[in-house]
């Protein structure tokens, strides 16, 4: 089992990174949360990993902190629920978010996630109920944007995602949108709209 890895940072996209270690470069696939913690390329990086064998292949799938690596692990343990899709979880609510969201039973929220309906919701919270507590959090662990203006951008990115987006032309459309509305009071729905112009 690769439970981490500490190497040099050769390769950064939002969905995956590659990070050489001893000359052997590691392709990894993240969540835009750990992906907005990332070092510069070509500098040192230390990723928590999970491996994942399949029939056809082994995917590795990294994380910037351990309560990531245990979230993701729990959210694959629901029925229905794939890596990929826990990865797409991760990448538009923070830690915080779900943690609070599943202990006060808030289905609503938990729908707004992406590929989440009802009876995925509710099972969410019965089994993670428990368990979601026990996460390792800190001060900012998990929060994939910091400051307001970035929740924003997440709040607005996780409604493409709801929608169907790729993740890397979701976040592309949102940033697009943020740059060319430059102000400090947007909100979501405002950045939503314009960035759905850039997706189209």
């Amino acid at each position: 089992m690769i439970a981490q890895l500490n190497g040099t940072l050769i390769e950064k996209r939002p969905t995956e990174i590659v990070i050489d270690c001893g000359g052997v470069g590691y392709q990894v696939s993240i969540s835009l949360a750990t992906h907005e913690q990332l070092p510069e390329l070509n500098t040192k990086a230390r990723i928590y990993t999970l491996l994942i064998p399949r029939e056809d292949a082994l995917n590795l799938y990294g994380f910037s902190t351990v309560a990531e690596r245990e979230a993701f692990l729990m959210i694959t343990s629901i029925s229905g629920i794939g890596a990929k899709s826990a990865l797409a979880i991760l990448s538009s609510i923070t830690l915080f978010e779900l943690r609070d969201h599943i202990l006060r039973n808030n289905l609503i929220a938990l729908q707004k996630m992406p590929g989440i309906g009802k009876k995925t919701a509710e099972r969410i919270i019965v089994e993670l109920r428990d368990k979601i507590g026990k996460l390792p959090l800190e001060e900012n662990v998990g929060i994939s944007f910091i400051g307001a203006q970035k929740l924003v951008q997440q709040d607005a990115l996780a409604a493409l995602l709801s929608l169907g987006y790729n993740k890397q032309i979701a976040e592309k459309a949102i940033r697009s949108a943020a740059a060319e509305l430059n102000s400090e009071s947007v909100t979501a729905d405002l950045l939503i709209k314009k960035a759905l112009r850039f997706v189209v």
